[in-house]
């Protein structure tokens, strides 16, 4: 499996890789903003299985990035990882085109259960 962490704190990125390894052998791919994000979908041959992005970075946000994922990818799992709770923000992430949304701080079993959820929806839907 390979999934990309798009977060500008390395903290997290590293919070997000020990949930996540629970899913087995992962290849991860990392970045700490939307645009250094997009340089690596392009150089990266191949799909992602799923997309983790925080909303709030420098150079580029994560609702940005996600705009411009789905002008040419519909299908890669997209997560919201953010501590963006309001509800209108929410709808404008899922307008945008994720897949789901996580609240920043989260424990590990709700980040897992939400990128297994969502994987297991992509995996139907294929």
């Amino acid at each position: 499996m390979r999934a990309m962490l798009v977060d500008d704190s390395r903290t997290m990125r590293n919070i997000q890789k020990k949930v996540l390894a629970a899913l087995g052998e992962i290849e991860f791919h990392e970045a700490g903003d939307g645009l250094e994000a997009l340089t690596l979908i392009a150089a990266t041959p191949g799909p992602f299985d799923v997309i983790l992005v925080d909303w709030n970075m420098p150079n580029m946000d994560g609702h940005t990035l996600v705009q411009r994922i789905r002008e040419k990818d519909k299908k890669t799992p997209l997560i919201m990882v953010t501590t963006e709770a309001e509800k209108t923000r929410v709808m404008d992430a899922l307008k945008a085109g994720v897949n789901n949304y996580v609240v920043k701080p989260f424990t590990p079993e709700s980040l897992l259960g939400r990128v297994q959820q969502t994987l297991a929806k992509a995996k139907l839907a294929a």
